[in-house]
């Protein structure tokens, strides 16, 4: 495109050159048909999705003083059955996780409202997996919505993997055989090996 052409005189030539040809009806319609391409019709304003304000800093106090404050609101032994895990272990991958990508990590945004907390966005992923509910069922609780669960369920996937592969996404060794072996044979399962049921 030549730089030295002026958009704004080759628009208004244009308008001028159709104006000069129609009647005052086709000018209106013409005016008209302009703004609503200018500012979009009213169909497509109502199609826009509706913010939701979720409240989110209300939804990380609320998680944290219920599962991860000095005196929870929670016993250990009911954070394990709701996140199929300890605690310690959960705040190791929010740590990892908050470290390894910044996604994570709490931000501002231009309102200065604080976003989603890694323990909210760690804790939606979880729950989802361990249970295997849809996207949207923590939402409530958690102040999330269903596509940032699904972003967040994504990135979790690819730095699990990347930050525990190695140590964790393994084949077992010799070592791990016979370790899993004695674990099954304590529990009354002897010569099993790799049955999730009988494992935990």
């Amino acid at each position: 495109m030549d730089p030295t052409i002026d958009l704004d005189e080759v628009l208004d030539q244009m308008i001028d050159e159709e104006l000069e040809d129609n009647n005052d009806e086709e000018i209106i319609r013409f005016i008209l048909e302009s703004q609503q391409q200018l500012h979009g019709n009213t169909t497509s304003r109502s199609q826009r999705r509706r913010v939701v304000h979720r409240n989110r800093e209300e939804g990380h106090h609320r998680l944290f003083n219920e599962y991860f404050s000095e005196n929870p609101v929670y016993t250990e032994i009911q954070f394990r059955r709701r996140f199929c895990m300890l605690r310690h272990v959960l705040i190791r991958i929010v740590n990892a996780l908050s470290n390894h990508d910044e996604y994570f990590q709490m931000r501002v945004d231009a309102l200065r409202q604080k976003g989603l907390s890694p323990l909210q966005k760690c804790t939606t992923v979880i729950r989802i997996l361990a249970y295997g509910s849809p996207a949207d069922s923590v939402d409530e609780y958690v102040r999330i919505g269903e596509t940032t669960t699904v972003e967040c369920l994504e990135r979790f996937v690819l730095g699990i993997c990347t930050i525990f592969g190695n140590e964790y996404l393994r084949r077992p060794n010799n070592e791990d055989i016979k370790r899993l072996l004695q674990m099954g044979a304590a529990r009354g399962f002897p010569g099993m090996l790799g049955s999730i049921d009988c494992m935990h």
